[in-house]
């Protein structure tokens, strides 16, 4: 008789999965407490705590060390995004806010958007019936309803799997009941996550980019600012840094949007 090839043990390889993600989350933890230390002496030098080059340097290094440990660089790179923005708000939270002078976008043009954004937020949706959409959404697609920061009549919020959706009708507010009409249900606009609001904007200001709005931040330390519709390709683009606690989105931006587009465009100050 030949002899027999033992295959891996299934329960072992599973629990020796547990034990990585437990380093795992343990090396987080310990480069966030590292980060506030780094947060600690900015504020004693008037540093901002945004930093493009530093950005720039982190996401090249890393990828190239993804490329060398046999690990795809673009997953990689995902990866430490994610992570830079979870550091950013949590060095500024409680702490000055951090405006990221204009001048730091000289030169950069919009290509500083690549170093500063992160991530889709949300995608905020105009539907003519608020309870049908959340409904469908859920029933229909596995969708469950999250809180909103600042809950509104007319609004609601649904994620799967870490992609939400904020819906708004008619009831929230007359600019909503007026873009429905004229418009019908449909995107409304896409938010990215970026680093910073400031500087992101300033970016996109410098590159000429349609911009609708100034930055401005609510209660909860959302920092967010809106682009125009861009001819081109009908997309609206919605630009949030968090600078505070992790909450829910904020529905006071969302609906200050819809008043600048129903009053012709004036800039939110």
């Amino acid at each position: 008789m030949g002899e027999t090839t033992s295959s891996p043990d299934l329960g072992g390889l599973r629990a020796r999965i547990d034990q990585l993600d437990a380093a795992l989350i343990a090396i987080v933890a310990e480069r966030l407490a590292v980060c506030r230390e780094v947060a600690a002496v900015k504020q004693h030098s008037d540093t901002p705590v945004i930093q493009p080059a530093r950005v720039r340097d982190v996401v090249t290094s890393r990828r190239q060390q993804a490329i060398e440990a046999g690990v795809d660089a673009d997953f990689a790179e995902q990866l430490f995004r994610v992570l830079l923005t979870e550091t950013h708000r949590i060095e500024v939270a409680g702490h000055r806010p951090d405006p990221a002078p204009d001048t730091q976008a000289v030169g950069v043009g919009s290509s500083g958007l690549d170093t500063v954004a992160s991530r889709v937020d949300h995608v905020v949706v105009a539907v003519p019936e608020l309870r049908p959409a959340v409904d469908s959404l859920v029933q229909r697609f596995g969708f469950h309803e999250v809180p909103l920061a600042d809950p509104q009549p007319g609004m609601a919020a649904v994620s799967a799997g870490g992609v939400t959706f904020v819906l708004v009708s008619p009831e929230a507010s007359p600019a909503v009941a007026r873009y429905v009409q004229a418009r019908g249900g449909g995107v409304q606009h896409v938010a990215l996550e970026v680093l910073n609001a400031g500087y992101a904007r300033a970016c996109l200001a410098e590159a000429g980019a349609p911009l609708l709005t100034d930055v401005v931040v609510d209660d909860d330390g959302h920092e967010q600012f809106f682009a125009a519709d861009d001819p081109a390709t009908g997309v609206q683009l919605g630009f949030i840094s968090r600078t505070g606690h992790r909450v829910g989105v904020g529905t006071a931006n969302v609906l200050a949007l819809f008043e600048v587009l129903d009053t012709g465009g004036a800039a939110l100050g």
